[in-house]
């Protein structure tokens, strides 16, 4: 498909499938979970994102921290999450803050992601780094994985977050090579992101590494398996492929294309697994987060 017609699709909006069809999030550690969120002012991608697997993931105490504030400096097409400017503005007290609710929470897992913070020197890497540190001395059962924005390229960035010894370390290349300009923000970039998974196994080779792609924004079978090869030549451990869902109908966000078929997700997981990726999440509903504990069981029982 080429860029003109992904903007005009936009006219033509696909017939929404059976099989996406989210449960009503229910269930009483979910209630628990959800209160005390509230109450301890964090903000979660599940709620600002939309994830539309938040009731089965904070059912099973599982839920994805945003840190450095909610407001991102990028603005990424298929994004939820408001973009302005954070004026250098760092709660330095935030790390110590999250570790004391993840362990109120008494979470099995936790990813903790944030916005890109173009207007920092580091990026955010430091932040990120003692929210780790913090986690693992307060709760030291709970495995941490770490979804950042890329630093730029700044291999002592992506190092310094490295050294903070996160269980997984996850940077989403989010699209194919092809469609990256029209659906990321100018300042990501496909070789970029390839960049840095490689750095992380370049600094530790023993940190398992992660990334994600959306789609049904206009891109091929094949493009999708050329993208999942390049992950594998970055040495990514674990990947998810799941459906895009437009956020709003706004320009700003890019149109939806077409909704992948779950016999597509399947054989794109077979794919994968043939390629050598440890753990292949694949599924219309599947986000970069989405059963990220089972990953972690799975790579523990191998």
């Amino acid at each position: 498909m080429t860029e003109s017609n992904l903007i005009t699709s936009a006219v033509t909006r696909p017939r929404h499938p059976d099989w996406i069809r989210v449960r009503a999030p229910i269930g009483e550690k979910y209630v628990h979970l959800k209160g005390l969120v509230r109450g301890l002012q964090l903000h979660t991608v599940c709620e600002e994102a939309l994830c539309p697997n938040i009731g089965e993931c904070w059912g099973a105490g599982t839920a994805t921290i945003m840190i450095l504030g909610d407001t991102c400096t990028r603005a990424c097409r298929f994004c939820a999450v408001k973009t302005g400017n954070p004026r250098g503005i760092v709660d330095t007290e935030e790390p110590y803050r999250v570790a004391d609710a993840i362990a109120e929470l008494q979470l099995n897992y936790v990813v903790i992601t944030s916005v890109d913070r173009d207007d920092l020197p580091d990026g955010g890497a430091g932040i990120f780094a003692e929210t780790v540190r913090q986690i693992k001395t307060k709760s030291p059962r709970t495995k941490v994985e770490v979804l950042t924005g890329d630093f730029r390229g700044d291999r002592a960035c992506v190092q310094t977050v490295v050294e903070a010894k996160p269980d997984v370390f996850g940077q989403n290349i989010e699209t194919v090579r092809r469609l990256t300009h029209v659906v990321r923000d100018r300042r990501a970039g496909y070789e970029q992101t390839m960049n840095v998974l490689q750095m992380i196994k370049e600094i530790d080779p023993t940190r398992r590494t992660k990334s994600s792609i959306l789609v049904g924004i206009g891109e091929t079978p094949a493009e999708v398996i050329e993208t999942m090869r390049d992950l594998r030549a970055a040495n990514v451990d674990l990947l998810a492929i799941g459906q895009y869902l437009q956020p709003t109908h706004l320009k700003r966000h890019v149109p939806l294309v077409e909704y992948v078929t779950p016999e597509q997700f399947a054989r794109y997981k077979e794919e994968g697994m043939q390629l050598g990726f440890r753990y292949v999440a694949a599924g219309p509903l599947v986000r970069s987060s989405y059963k990220a504990w089972e990953a972690m069981m799975v790579l523990a029982e191998a």
